[in-house]
């Protein structure tokens, strides 16, 4: 077991280190950046956590007592309420929510559109660019959608871009430096949204309550069942929060207010 007592890490690197069950004790974590980590199960007594940001998926997150990812979750839903919707339970409810994602993207693109060019290749904060959201976007949609619920074992186009964390595996493209111009990814994204148009306009309660067959072969998602309502809620979470992250960043395209990840 590596022991660091008394050494200075600081400005050190760790990427895709095993930290599970590591102990920090009097450790000055000011101005760290984590992105991408698993934080589950992680203890946090007297510690000092101030001008502090945490973007992710939080649940049973306890301060001071308190269970505050259900305050956190009221609190988005009070300021969009259309943030509810993203959580359907029945077929009608998911057609509008996917009618809710269409009519977002398309004036999220007209405000791209304004922008020159080069610009939606830059990143905000060493965040994916426009241009990357959009791959991203049509990689979830491969995954859970053509690859989980329709049965296709390699969905890919060579434009699809995974998460960065997400282990390489064999015949799924990560070309990160691939720079395609707007419209030729936005005509792959139109593709990949009308076969999500086309599913959630054919569901029925008993579709909706089933679960995927597992296509064969390696990828992602794994080749396993997977109930239908889940795998639509991922892709309508991910439209969901990439449209805001891009929103976010396109008002600091416009303003100039970039600057890289540290």
């Amino acid at each position: 077991m590596a022991d660091f007592t008394g050494d200075n890490l600081s400005g050190a690197r760790f990427a895709r280190v095993n930290l599970a069950d590591a102990e920090f004790r009097a450790v000055d974590l000011s101005g760290a950046r984590f992105r991408g980590v698993d934080l589950s199960g992680v203890v946090m007594r007297g510690v000092e956590l101030v001008d502090v940001r945490i973007d992710g998926e939080i649940q049973n997150l306890v301060v001071n007592g308190v269970d505050v990812a259900p305050l956190v979750n009221a609190e988005l839903d009070r300021r969009d309420p259309v943030r509810a919707r993203m959580r359907p339970a029945d077929p009608d409810g998911f057609r509008e929510a996917w009618g809710i994602v269409e009519r977002l993207w398309d004036g999220t693109v007209e405000r791209a559109r304004g922008l020159d060019p080069g610009l939606l290749h830059e990143s905000v904060d060493g965040e994916w660019s426009f241009i990357q959201t959009l791959r991203h976007l049509v990689f979830a949609t491969d995954a859970w959608v053509r690859r989980a619920i329709l049965g296709d074992p390699s969905p890919w186009d060579p434009l699809d871009l995974p998460w960065d964390e997400m282990p390489s595996a064999p015949g799924i493209p990560r070309d990160r430096e691939a720079r395609p111009s707007l419209e030729e990814v936005l005509a792959l994204r139109r593709e990949r949204m009308a076969t999500v148009r086309t599913v959630v306009d054919g569901l029925t309660d008993a579709s909706l309550a089933g679960h995927t067959e597992p296509v064969e072969g390696t990828g992602w998602p794994p080749p396993e069942s997977f109930p239908v309502r889940e795998c639509l809620l991922i892709v309508l979470n991910e439209e969901w929060h990439h449209r805001q992250f891009a929103e976010r960043d396109l008002d600091a395209l416009r303003t100039g207010a970039t600057r890289k990840a540290t």
